[in-house]
C-alpha cells in the first residue's frame, strides 16, 4: 500500500509565497516522475510542474518563472516553492508519483489534494 501526503497549502495574500510538500511511504522500490497538478471546480486537473528521476523538469505554462519543483529522493518526497502567487493560483493542489511497487510494476498514485487560496 503507497499513500502520498500533501502539506502545505493554506492562505495567502496575492504576492505572497507557499511551499508544498508530499512524501510517499509504503512498500516503494523506487520512484520515477513525480509532480504537482491542480484543479479548480467545473475545469480539468492540469499540469504544474514535473520532475523525473532524472532528467528535464517541466512547468505549467501560467507558472513558469514563478514556481520550482524539487525533489528529495531519500526522503521520497517532492516539493513546490511557490512565489509571486496571484489570485488564479487559488485550486486545489495534487501530489502525483509513478511509483514502483514490485520487480515488473510500477503505477501511478495521487495524494488527497491541498487547497492553496490566493486573496486578492
Amino acid at each position: 500500500q503507497v499513500q502520498l501526503v500533501e502539506s502545505g497549502g493554506g492562505l495567502v495574500q496575492a504576492g505572497g509565497s507557499l511551499r508544498l510538500s508530499c512524501a510517499a511511504s509504503g512498500i516503494i522500490f523506487s520512484v520515477n516522475a513525480m509532480g504537482w497538478y491542480r484543479q479548480t471546480p467545473g475545469k480539468q486537473r492540469e499540469l504544474v510542474a514535473r520532475i523525473p528521476s532524472g532528467g528535464t523538469t517541466n512547468y505549467g505554462d501560467s507558472v513558469k518563472g514563478r514556481f520550482t519543483i524539487s525533489r528529495d529522493n531519500a526522503k521520497n518526497t517532492v516539493y513546490l516553492q511557490m512565489n509571486s502567487l496571484k489570485p488564479e493560483d487559488t485550486a486545489v493542489y495534487y501530489c502525483n508519483a509513478n511509483i514502483v511497487t514490485s520487480l515488473y510494476r510500477s503505477s501511478d498514485y495521487w495524494g488527497q489534494g491541498t487547497q492553496v487560496t490566493v486573496s486578492s
